[in-house]
């Protein structure tokens, strides 16, 4: 598993892929929070916090993530080197780990360099180091836990076809639905008590929840749940492909 894990790390590098990913997460970022009037803007803000940061973040990564787990196992497929995957001497879930903690590793990487926020909105806050730290801490424990989500759903959708095209289409839309979508849709009140049920469904309704400072043992537990089902569908098409 450690030899796939960082053959998936290389071909990351290896390829203008993954800096183009991480190139493109710090880019935008950059200019929603520092460099354009808008209510992303970090410097306009009243606090010194970086929850505009982490409101946005998850959307950018939404797109993101999609375009390098597209390939993940679509790609496999499409070449036909996932038949060479199955004749080495491991497992088939195994296999699967070392292709996402790959993308979560990257994921990681892109994210880590945004940490350079909170020292400047710490010392540019009024009086200097105002700003909560702990709500900090959790937010970026919560980001990490929404992108893992995303590189799961990512996952799942690479295994579904060869196209990384379609593969991409599909993991943008499940990860808007499940970040998003399932909070609009519940918004409507269409479904009366039901509509809480809908909206606890969403991403963005538990890591709202992280970010207040305060982790909850029951949204880290929806976040690996999400995780955890996405990586067993993804395992149960992979086994399919054996047969």
């Amino acid at each position: 598993m450690r030899a796939l894990y960082f053959r998936e790390i290389k071909s990351f590098l290896s390829s203008i892929i993954g800096y183009i990913f991480i190139f493109i997460f710090l880019v935008a970022s950059w200019i929603f929070h520092w460099v354009i009037t808008y209510e992303t803007n970090l410097l306009q803000g009243n606090q010194a916090d970086l929850i505009p940061f982490f409101n946005l973040s998850p959307l950018i990564l939404l797109v993101l993530i999609p375009a390098i787990t597209m390939r993940s196992i679509a790609e496999e497929r499409r070449t036909g080197t996932i038949e060479l995957l199955f004749t080495r001497p491991i497992s088939d879930l195994k296999i699967l780990l070392a292709k996402y903690f790959a993308g979560v590793t990257l994921m990681v990487v892109a994210i880590l360099p945004t940490i350079v926020y909170y020292f400047s909105m710490y010392y540019l806050g009024d009086p200097v180091g105002i700003i909560d730290e702990g709500a900090t801490f959790t937010s970026y424990i919560g980001l990490i836990l929404v992108g893992s989500c995303f590189v799961a759903i990512g996952t799942f959708a690479s295994s579904l076809t060869s196209s990384q095209i379609v593969a991409f289409i599909i993991s943008m839309f499940l990860c808007w639905i499940f970040y998003d979508g399932f909070m609009l849709i519940g918004s409507y009140n269409l479904l009366g008590e039901f509509d809480f049920v809908v909206k606890y469904a969403s991403l963005s309704y538990h890591f709202d929840e992280i970010k207040k400072g305060i982790i909850v043992t029951n949204d880290i537990i929806y976040l690996i749940s999400i995780i955890v089902l996405f990586l067993t569908a993804s395992l149960a098409v992979i086994k399919t492909l054996k047969k």
